[in-house]
């Protein structure tokens, strides 16, 4: 293999090894807005299954939702997951180190914005997912107020700065590329984030809530 081939999906990890505390802090500042992320996930999330989560980062989805298995490329963040109890694979979401038609559900929370190849990551999704398996999507929609917001500041976001940014429409395409079918979705997150001080309410479909949640099935 060369070289070039290697680094196709090499993950731009530096930002999450070089400010890992200021992650963690943004969760603890803004915990409504996490608060309702977790709770707009766990609606679409299947009750039994053997699941796990690509780019799990710190835990802070897997944790609280009781998803065991991680996958992560950075090893600081590999590191606080696993001592929250997450048993962590390093690796990258499009090219997965895990077994065909192993798994019952994959979720990739908040993570496809900072992916470099969206299409070979659900392309290996789907390879992983049994039959009937399904796939939860959490992400900021791009055409929503705060994904406009993290768009026109990016340049300025240790984290976002190299993100790239979907819209719901995006990710459906993509999704029914890559041979998923039977997509359902809920949202959350109605306000600018600094005025959110309580938990938001969780919705069904998606175009009013900054933060949307797709199931979609193999």
């Amino acid at each position: 293999m060369s070289d070039d081939h290697k680094d196709k999906f090499l993950p731009n990890i530096e930002p999450f090894e070089l400010h890992t505390q200021q992650y963690e802090k943004w969760f603890e500042d803004n915990w409504a807005v996490y608060e309702s992320e977790l709770r707009a996930v766990k609606a679409m999330l299947p009750e039994i299954g053997t699941g796990i989560e690509i780019g799990v980062g710190t835990g802070r989805f897997a944790g609280p939702l009781g998803i065991q298995l991680g996958l992560e490329p950075s090893h600081k963040m590999s590191r606080l997951a696993q001592s929250k109890g997450i048993k962590v694979t390093g690796g990258v979401a499009e090219k997965l180190p895990l077994k065909d038609s192993h798994f019952d559900f994959v979720l990739i929370g908040t993570t496809i914005c900072f992916l470099h190849d969206v299409k070979a990551a659900l392309q290996e999704t789907n390879r992983v997912l049994k039959i009937g398996g399904v796939l939860i999507i959490g992400f900021i929609d791009k055409n929503s107020p705060v994904g406009k917001q993290y768009q026109k500041h990016k340049k300025e976001d240790v984290f976002y700065r190299s993100a790239i940014f979907y819209s719901v429409e995006e990710i459906i395409f993509l999704l029914e590329q890559t041979g998923f079918e039977n997509l359902s979705f809920v949202q959350t997150i109605f306000h600018n984030l600094k005025d959110i001080k309580s938990i938001e309410s969780v919705k069904s479909g998606y175009g009013k809530g900054s933060f949307v949640v797709i199931r979609a099935e193999k």
